[in-house]
């Protein structure tokens, strides 16, 4: 059987700033999951150009595209708020740029030790859209990554004594962390990893890896091998790393209502998330280069309407991006990752991209019927 997460959006809702997460807390508690993630942004990943009621219903509820809550205030929140459920709550993902390797280790501890050991600590490199134009530096994010990485785990080994560290990036000098563990244990890190070397550090420091772009399930397997050589060079336990992976899914009543949904105009928005290579898989280029990376270097907030409504997409393409269908078509894709090593889908609800916010909402049965599903694959 596969462990299973639910991620929900962080963006203020009309109505109240948090009433997507405490929807998604709710139906994650309701359909019996292993735990609850919410993403680490300051603002969308999509345009906000086109992320309005006009092409999206759902704007209707969230007017501010861009208009993103902190994930550790949110996730304590959780924390006082909801006594249902023992569910273990994580980011997916906070990145090493915009926060001090030192002040993550501190966030994620200090959930931990409120949540009674159930805190996990998703972490990647970052994109360019939460960097760049706020002034963190976005040179080297992946040699940046693996500083940060080491720098947490010396926070937390060092048993409150002083340390001092060399680092191009994050040196400390007399540093002290006197957090405790939770019953001498710290909250586990999974891993966004994707190009070869953020593999490699995915085996020496992780726990679970987490990637969000892997688009083909033979892509996961050779990863997933990756990772696991990566560990075993390392003297760890291959298998103690839990092969998880956020998922997309769009949904609906009937497989007609899906592809109405990849064929209206705010998918273009999403699909220029997509890395370039995949659409060249497609036969079609990236309107913004072949060789650009897709969701790490976007920059949505500069696109403007007529940019990316212009955009040509392949239905193919999106099903790369997501799984899609009717609960029973999604469950028999989800079956071929789990065939190839998966044993942790995250799965995000992507269906409310729509022009409907009617039909947006109703997918909430037949993702109930996906959740479950999973949990008996």
């Amino acid at each position: 059987m596969l462990k299973v997460g639910l991620a929900e959006q962080l963006i203020h809702t009309r109505y109240a700033p948090t009433m997507a997460v405490q929807a998604g807390y709710l139906t994650a508690v309701t359909a019996r999951l292993d735990s609850f993630w919410i993403p680490d942004h300051l603002n969308s990943l999509f345009p906000r150009s086109v992320m309005t009621p006009k092409y999206v219903g759902a704007a209707r509820l969230a007017p501010r595209a861009d208009a993103w809550l902190e994930p550790w205030t949110v996730l304590g929140s959780l924390v006082a708020r909801n006594r249902l459920g023992r569910l273990r709550l994580g980011t997916g993902v906070t990145d090493v740029s915009r926060r001090n390797p030192a002040v993550t280790a501190q966030a994620a501890a200090t959930l931990h030790l409120l949540t009674r050991g159930r805190a996990i600590l998703g972490i990647g490199t970052g994109e360019r859209e939460g960097n760049e134009p706020y002034g963190v530096d976005w040179s080297r994010p992946v040699a940046r990554f693996e500083e940060a990485m080491a720098t947490i785990r010396a926070l937390w080994s060092s048993n409150g004594e002083l340390i001092t560290r060399d680092s191009p990036f994050f040196p400390l000098h007399n540093a002290i962390f006197d957090l405790p563990p939770y019953r001498g244990k710290w909250p586990e890190i999974w891993i966004a990893a994707h190009g070869p070397r953020m593999l490699r550090a995915t085996g020496r420091y992780a726990d679970a890896w987490f990637p969000v772009l892997t688009l083909q399930p033979k892509d996961y397997a050779a990863g997933l091998a990756a990772i696991r050589t990566a560990a075993s060079d390392a003297g760890r336990d291959p298998l103690s790393i839990t092969a998880a992976k956020w998922v997309n899914v769009i949904t609906g009543a009937s497989r007609g209502e899906v592809d109405e949904v990849l064929g209206s105009d705010v998918m273009k928005a999403v699909a220029l998330c997509i890395p370039g290579q995949a659409w060249t898989r497609h036969g079609v280029s990236h309107p913004l280069g072949d060789d650009f990376t897709g969701l790490q270097d976007i920059i949505p907030q500069t696109l403007d309407e007529q940019t990316v409504l212009s955009t040509e997409v392949p239905p193919s393409l999106l099903k790369e991006f997501a799984l899609t269908g009717t609960p029973d078509e999604i469950l028999d894709q989800a079956a071929e990752w789990r065939d190839h090593g998966m044993t942790y889908p995250v799965v995000l609800n992507a269906s409310g991209l729509q022009p409907s916010l009617r039909r947006g909402i109703a997918t909430t049965l037949p993702l109930l019927k996906v959740l479950r599903g999973l949990r008996r694959l």
